[in-house]
């Protein structure tokens, strides 16, 4: 998984409650198991229209956010369905960091699996946070995981809380394989005593 350390980019901002995984991917879209080419269908209802035009008002289709890396959007964010199709769908997007007042706890969980930072901070302080993200292309924000502290394009900061542990495997890059193959010495002993006390086996 990519390290997750200091992350500058541009902020899009997504105002809306209750954002559900069908609404991140829709569920036709969830027959590949691959991690990968999921982003271009990110929001597919809202992004483009059914004959697959763009919709030009949808924030992702705005040139300043096309290449945006911080989504800042309201409550609940990824309630629904337990998919992992819709982490992995804005990872493969370019989006590293989201930030809402909360999130539901599946998605929330998924997010750090996949290398994406969930930031939960108060209504007041998203809002502030929203608000510059409105900027367009000059909504660059820094997000400092080892600080645990966001830049916003004013110059103002904000911290923020994470989890010791999951900041950890964020900042070395350990999904759950990359945290069992640190452990690989230990298995092969393991292994290799088991087949001396237990040959048949």
């Amino acid at each position: 998984m990519e390290k997750f350390t200091v992350l500058t980019g541009v902020a899009a901002p997504l105002p809306m409650i209750n954002i559900d995984t069908d609404m991140i991917i829709p569920k036709q879209f969830l027959k590949t198991i691959k991690r990968t080419g999921l982003g271009k269908n990110l929001f597919d209802e809202m992004r483009y229209t059914q004959d697959g035009a763009e919709v030009a008002d949808f924030v992702l289709n705005q040139p300043a956010y096309r290449k945006a890396q911080v989504l800042i959007t309201g409550n609940n964010f990824g309630c629904g369905s337990s998919r992992e199709h819709a982490p992995w769908a804005i990872a493969d997007f370019g989006i590293r960091c989201i930030i809402a007042p909360s999130f539901a706890d599946i998605f929330f969980n998924n997010s750090f699996k996949n290398g994406i930072l969930p930031i939960k901070l108060p209504q007041e302080q998203v809002d502030a946070l929203m608000k510059q993200a409105e900027n367009g292309a000059n909504a660059t924000f820094t997000i400092d995981l080892a600080a645990q502290e966001i830049t916003a394009p004013d110059g103002s900061k904000t911290k923020f809380d994470v989890d010791p542990f999951r900041k950890h495997c964020l900042l070395n890059g350990l999904d759950d394989i990359g945290l069992t193959l640190m452990k690989d010495d230990k298995i092969a002993a393991f292994e290799a005593a088991r087949k001396t006390s237990s040959p048949w086996l």
